[in-house]
C-alpha cells in the first residue's frame, strides 16, 4: 500500500472502510442465483464473478437437462457466499432452509480459489430442483440432470451406456432403450468408430421369417454372397430394395464419410434389387461401397 493510500485509509471512517470492502450482490439466472461477498474489489473480480458465472452456467444446463423453460425469480433461490479466500480450504457447505413458502439453498465457499467445483455444481443442482421443481433429489440425480443438459457430457454418457449394452447387455433400462441408442445420432455430424462398426453389422440379409432359409440352407447372407445367389433366390430382390432405404437412414447424420458410404451401399442394393446388372458390375459397386466404408472408419473418432 502506498503512503498516499495509507493516509487515505486513515482518513476514512470505519463505516466507509467497511463499505469499500462490501461487494455488490451479483444476480444471475433470472434472479434464481445471487452471489454475496465481503472482500476487497480485486478479490471480487477474481472470485465473485467467476463463481456467479459458474452457477449460472450450471443452471442453464439443468434447464436443458429437465427440458424446462427458464423461470424468473423475485426472491433468491440459491444464495452463494464467497469467503475471502485467504486459506486453501476446499470445503463447500450447503444448507437448505424455508423462507415462508419458499426453500432457499445457502452455499458457503470458504476459499473460492480452492473450492471443490464438483461439490459446488452438485449443491447448485440440488438447489435448482428445490426452487424450480419443488423437490429434493439425490446427488446422483442432480448430477445426472446436469450432465443430460451439457451436450458434451450427454454424448459421453450415452456412448458409455451404448458401449456397456453392446458389450454386456447391461447399462440401459431395457433392450428397447438399447436399440433406441443404436439408432440415435448421438453426436450429429460426427461418426465414432462404434457408429461405423454398428453400421457395418447391418450389412447382411436375413430371411423375412425366422423359420425360413435362403436357398434352403442360409440363415444369413453377406452382400457378396447375395450377388452370387440373387439369380436363383427371388426373395432377395425385395429385401435389397428395403435394405437400400435402411442403410441411408442408418448412415445419415453421422458425418460426410459415413453418409457417402451409406449412399454407395444404397446404390448397390437398388441395382441388386432390379436384377439388370451382371455379377461383375454388382461386385464393382459393392467394392466401391466397401472402400468408402473403410475411409469412414479411418476418419471416425474414438
Amino acid at each position: 500500500m502506498s503512503a498516499f493510500a495509507a493516509i487515505l485509509v486513515l482518513a476514512l471512517s470505519r463505516a466507509e472502510i467497511l463499505e469499500r470492502f462490501r461487494a455488490p450482490v451479483v444476480t444471475q439466472a433470472d434472479g434464481l442465483v445471487r452471489v454475496f461477498s465481503d472482500c476487497p474489489e480485486d478479490m471480487r473480480r477474481e472470485y465473485q464473478m467467476p463463481v456467479a458465472r459458474f452457477a449460472a452456467d450450471t443452471v442453464r444446463n439443468l434447464y436443458r437437462g429437465v427440458s424446462a423453460k427458464p423461470v424468473k425469480f423475485k426472491r433468491t433461490g440459491i444464495a452463494i457466499y464467497v469467503g475471502e479466500g485467504r486459506t486453501n480450504d476446499p470445503t463447500v457447505v450447503a444448507r437448505a432452509f424455508t423462507n415462508g413458502s419458499e426453500v432457499v439453498t445457502r452455499i458457503y465457499l470458504r476459499a473460492p480459489g480452492f473450492a471443490d467445483l464438483a461439490r459446488l455444481r452438485a449443491e447448485v443442482a440440488k438447489g435448482f430442483f428445490r426452487s424450480v421443481k419443488g423437490i429434493e433429489v439425490s446427488d446422483e440425480d442432480a448430477v445426472a440432470a446436469y450432465r443430460a443438459g451439457d451436450p458434451a457430457l450427454r454424448v459421453e454418457d450415452e456412448r458409455m451406456r451404448l458401449e456397456r449394452w453392446l458389450a454386456t447387455g447391461k447399462g440401459v433400462a431395457n433392450d428397447e432403450e438399447g436399440l433406441r441408442l443404436m439408432r440415435k445420432v448421438i453426436q450429429p455430424g460426427v461418426a465414432s468408430r462404434r457408429d461405423v462398426l454398428t453400421f457395418a453389422s447391418r450389412l447382411y440379409f436375413y430371411p423375412p421369417q425366422y423359420d425360413l432359409l435362403f436357398a434352403g440352407k442360409y440363415d444369413c447372407l453377406s452382400f457378396a454372397d447375395a450377388i452370387r445367389l440373387a439369380p436363383t433366390v427371388p426373395a432377395l430382390r425385395p429385401l435389397a430394395r428395403r435394405k437400400a432405404m435402411e442403410v441411408t437412414a442408418y448412415g445419415g447424420g453421422r458425418g460426410d464419410a459415413l453418409t457417402t458410404a451409406a449412399v454407395a451401399y444404397s446404390i448397390f442394393l437398388i441395382e441388386l434389387s432390379k436384377g439388370e446388372k451382371g455379377e461383375a458390375d454388382l461386385r464393382s459397386l459393392l467394392d466401391i461401397a466397401d472402400t468408402l466404408l473403410n475411409v469412414a472408419y479411418e476418419k471416425s473418432e474414438g
